[in-house]
């Protein structure tokens, strides 16, 4: 069991859960079996015949099985065959685990370990059996539920009502009797061993209260504790720099944006850090939210840092925040205005005179506002009052990076997270619980809707050919393009047929593209250089087209995104490079090629490149997945719908839920056993009031000593740390 389910303890074992409940009366739907997936199924046996082979040498059991829609055979070999032909008779039902293969087009288990259902003594001992629902359990090869089932059963008889005792339960009994839910013991009790499917009911509802309110417990004393640190208050000076950049605004804020700004500016006039999670869709304006924070800090005499995830990104920053702030981005300088501030840049590839000069205007004060990648966290970049850290793009970085800029305010500074990936609000609560957080879900005035479709090269070829035209059409009308591709391609291997394109290279840019789930490793990805070398020399000939991608040097990476903002180049052929933050209105065409290969937000983020102009985006999505496979379903699914948060919960609900917590649950096995994130959404919720409420009264658990060895369990140092770190 520890070996090959992870299971070391009888709490563990306890905490092994059925996977479903077959009914012993009911047959298990044998139409949507697997293939190559280990099994159990819960079947009656029609049929058995004893076939010989090798002129008569050899000797094979066909055994039949069925559900009355759907049938399964069974194939057994060597000298047990006929040990198996008198057990295994036609009217008998059992359980059967094994291997989905086919074999003559049919679909079968070969040597299948199985167990008869039934055999109870007496007429009233077999209706009791039959009428229970059956436990099948997470099983391998090596272990098949039946066996785990007895395990189970073994550590359940010999626990008395001494040994029960001995469990802590984390639930405050005042909480569990309000709540209707059953005690722990009887819980373990009905989830292994239900006799109706009422008692799995009442368990699993007991059982996900316990996961829910434990992980919510940790997250409100991180809160608790976060909010004892002393912060300096920070608010804008009447007149000042805010003030003077909002006059300076050619158009209006929306309602979100100042509902938002309003949230973040309460915080930061508090005396404890500031931890908000600020989400919004591509294009919602959230960059604008983030810089009217940060001139809100230096309008209070401190300085703001923004970090992100890669250079083309900081540098885009950068540039956008000097473009947005005009001449109060000059502070100090000739013709700067007169409350404005010095922006600095700070990346690892700047001259070592530039960066000498940002590590000063950063250490005496001079910038009010630092932008970066990683280097900010360097050793020697010291600031003169830091008073608020803004990350873009959480996901992308390690905590520890976090962290350490954080360590750089004299008092801890005020924390504001950004993200274009919409997470749904039980991920939020479950994943960034102990950050509040704020949403942006309109997009500003002037916006143009997407239209996005698949083109499914595989059946259609003559979908891409007009895919082409479509956008030497849109160069003709002024326009610029975006070719995506998953991978560089400078190692000199090329793909086979499909789309324009060629060779594997390595993964760059961070980029993580999913596998396309449908077994189709026919070809390497599709890459920049190749694809931009066969379009340019192919259907695109004649027009401007450029590669991006992470392995160039940051001057060339630079150059080539401002001669595409500047519309010096037509087509840009790139990696996810330019996946967040690349802002040209101007683009209005988005087409990703082997797209099955990204995750469904990652697509989402793609797209949002495009339509922030007056014209229309378009965005096509070219795959060879097959019509009706998952990978294709998860393509129509990103085509029929702008909205990112219905997009995210698609993505997580084909997801396991261990990934879903990702990080937060340190790269192992997910302590979540029983609670769903995505279904859940009301226990989460429920269990956040309940735990927020507990902690505000007894911080240090005192008065719930099982809570705390609860919790104990769930944390181990690793993650302990990973929630101090926020």
């Amino acid at each position: 069991m520890a070996d090959h389910l992870g299971l070391h303890t009888v709490g563990d074992l306890l905490h092994h859960y059925p996977r479903r409940y077959a009914e012993r009366g009911e047959l298990t739907g044998l139409g949507d079996l697997p293939l190559d997936e280990h099994v159990t199924v819960v079947a009656e046996i029609a049929d058995a015949r004893v076939h010989t082979f090798n002129r008569g040498k050899g000797q094979r059991l066909e055994v039949t099985l069925t559900d009355g829609t759907g049938r399964l055979r069974l194939v057994f070999f060597g000298r047990a065959v006929h040990h198996h032909r008198t057990v295994l008779v036609p009217g008998r039902r059992g359980m059967f685990a094994g291997k989905v293969s086919v074999f003559n087009r049919k679909l079968q288990l070969s040597h299948p370990a199985y167990e008869l259902l039934g055999e109870g003594s007496g007429a009233e001992a077999a209706e009791d059996f039959a009428g229970r629902p059956l436990p099948l359990y997470p099983a391998c090869k090596q272990l098949e539920s039946w066996k785990i089932a007895k395990a189970v059963g073994l550590v359940l008889g010999s626990l008395s009502a001494e040994g029960w005792k001995g469990l802590a339960d984390p639930l405050p009994e005042a909480l569990r009797a309000e709540r209707g839910l059953l005690p722990l013991p009887e819980a373990f009790l009905k989830v292994h061993q239900p006799r109706t499917r009422a008692d799995v009911a009442a368990a699993r509802s007991r059982l996900k209260w316990d996961e829910a309110f434990v992980l919510q417990v940790a997250l409100a004393r991180r809160r608790h504790a976060d909010g004892q640190l002393p912060a300096v208050a920070r608010r804008p000076s009447p007149g000042g720099l805010l003030d003077a950049f909002d006059r300076g605004l050619p158009f209006t804020l929306t309602d979100g944006q100042l509902r938002v700004s309003r949230e973040i500016f309460t915080d930061l006039a508090a005396e404890h850090p500031m931890h908000r999670l600020l989400q919004g869709e591509v294009g919602s304006g959230k960059t604008l939210v983030a810089l009217r924070a940060m001139l809100a800090v230096a309008d209070g005499g401190g300085q703001a840092a923004l970090l992100a995830p890669t250079e083309v990104l900081a540098q885009q920053h950068h540039r956008s925040v000097t473009e947005m702030m005009g001449e109060l981005a000059e502070g100090g300088m000739l013709g700067g205005a007169e409350q404005g501030t010095k922006v600095v840049l700070l990346t690892g590839s700047m001259g070592a005179k530039a960066r000498r000069q940002a590590l000063l205007d950063a250490a005496t004060g001079e910038a009010g506002i630092v932008i970066g990648t990683h280097a900010l966290i360097e050793e020697r970049v010291q600031f003169h009052d830091l008073g608020l850290v803004v990350v873009d793009e959480q996901h992308r970085f390690g905590v520890e990076q976090r962290d350490a800029l954080r360590s750089k305010g004299k008092q801890p500074p005020h924390l504001l997270v950004m993200t274009a990936t919409p997470i749904p609000r039980t991920v939020a609560m479950t994943v960034f619980g102990d950050l509040e957080t704020s949403v942006l879900d309109q997009l500003p005035a002037g916006r143009s809707p997407i239209a996005s479709h698949v083109v499914p090269v595989r059946d259609k070829p003559h979908f891409l050919t007009r895919a082409w035209e479509r956008i030497r059409e849109e160069v003709a009308a002024g326009h610029q393009v975006y070719v995506v591709c998953p991978r560089i391609g400078d190692e000199g291997e090329t793909a086979g047929a499909g789309a324009p394109g060629g060779g594997a290279g390595e993964q760059a840019d961070g980029e993580s593209p999913e596998e396309s789930g449908d077994g189709d490793d026919r070809r390497p990805p599709l890459a920049v250089l190749d694809v931009a070398a066969e379009l340019a020399g192919g259907p695109l000939a004649g027009l401007r087209v450029e590669p991006l991608h992470g392995r160039m040097a940051p001057e060339a990476k630079d150059e080539t995104m401002r001669r595409f903002a500047s519309g010096q180049v037509d087509v840009l052929v790139a990696t996810t490079v330019i996946e967040v933050g690349v802002n040209v209105p101007n683009a209005t065409v988005m087409v990703i090629m082997d797209a099955e290969r990204f995750g469904v937000s990652q697509l989402h983020q793609l797209r949002g490149r495009v339509g922030r102009g007056s014209a229309a985006g378009l965005c096509l999505l070219v795959s060879e997945a097959p019509e009706g496979s998952p990978a294709r379903r998860r393509l129509d699914a990103v085509a029929a719908t702008s909205d990112g948060f219905e997009l995210s919960r698609i993505d997580l609900e084909q997801r396991r839920e261990g990934d879903v917590l990702g990080q937060a649950q340190s790269g192992g096995r997910s302590s979540l056993r029983m609670l769903a994130v995505i279904e859940d959404e009301e226990v989460i919720a429920a269990a956040r009031e309940e735990a927020g409420a507990l902690v505000a009264r007894d911080p240090g658990l005192v008065g719930h000593p099982a809570l705390r060895t609860a919790l104990d369990a769930l944390l181990d140092a690793e993650r302990e740390e990973y929630l101090d770190k926020g």
